[in-house]
């Protein structure tokens, strides 16, 4: 009976251990589309009226929380069943990866009219606030919804060949990460700026450290996230571009002796504008009509 129940202690400590190096391998892999997640999340979670935000970041978090549950069974279930799936999913997202890396590039040199954006201020009404405030946070659960599916296809694909049981700890663990860690820091960076104003109203001192500190961080929020969507476009495009590589022959083969990172971030360069200009021709077509 003792013997038994020591065995079984030994295989949840060996089945920990498993989970923890296999998460460690997972995480990395999905490292670059987790900067992305926080690039793009932080950027939609800011904008708001200072005491909006937290709410509004809540019930983001919320929703990317419903997203996981949605899709992680469905993600368990074709593991189960049909694992082929898991790679064709990756290759199609790592198409819509590499596309939006691409078209956040093409904005960014080729000036275009830009729609004009509505701001959440005091000069609004309560209700119109509220109304704008529910269509951003759509659009963000839109946007982690396709973000989360990657996530978790790319940390299965770490875990493909494993357990069942294995997959579900691994594949959960780094959901949580995406979730709690990613929103937790998505927090922090867009209360910068109220944090810099306490410190700074903290005295009647006009030069004090406090005052210093304070204004780093107001001046430092808008360039935070200006970086962050530049570290998110280059890791769309590397992200992407790992994904063809090593899940497609001919791009696996293809730049044997280049340097792997420069590898994949050219490799999700080039097919993200290839899927990129016939999507322009579309909407151009679509306009005009």
């Amino acid at each position: 009976m003792a013997s038994g129940f020591f065995a079984l202690l030994d295989d949840i400590a060996t089945l920990m251990d498993d989970v923890a190096v296999l998460s460690k391998v997972a995480a990395k892999k999905t490292a670059g589309i987790l900067g992305d997640d926080l690039a793009v999340n932080a950027e939609k979670a800011s904008g708001f009226i200072s005491d909006r935000e937290l709410p509004v970041l809540w019930a983001i978090s919320k929703g990317s929380l419903l997203n996981k549950i949605i899709i992680l069974p469905i993600t368990f279930l074709l593991s189960a069943f049909y694992p082929p799936a898991i790679i064709v999913i990756l290759v199609i997202g790592g198409l819509y990866l590499a596309y939006e890396g691409a078209e956040k590039i093409y904005e960014y040199l080729v000036p275009h009219p830009k729609e004009t954006a509505t701001r959440l201020d005091l000069e609004l009404t309560e209700e119109a606030i509220l109304a704008l405030e529910k269509q951003k946070i759509k659009s963000a659960i839109t946007t982690d919804f396709i973000l989360s599916v990657e996530i978790v296809i790319i940390a299965m694909s770490t875990v493909v060949d494993k357990p069942l049981g294995t997959q579900i700890a691994v594949v959960s663990v780094i959901a949580l990460i995406a979730t709690v860690g990613v929103y937790g820091i998505v927090g922090l960076i867009v209360r910068m700026d109220e944090f810099g104003m306490k410190l700074i109203n903290l005295n009647q001192q006009t030069d004090s450290f406090s005052d210093k500190v304070g204004k780093l961080l107001v001046s430092a929020l808008p360039w935070v996230i200006r970086s962050l969507g530049v570290i998110g476009t280059l890791a769309l495009l590397l992200v992407a571009g790992g994904i063809f590589a090593h899940n497609i022959d001919f791009f696996h083969q293809l730049l044997e002796s280049w340097p792997a990172i420069v590898k994949e971030f050219l490799l999700g360069l080039v097919v993200g504008i290839l899927v990129m200009i016939p999507v322009l021709i579309f909407k151009k077509l679509r306009k005009k009509s």
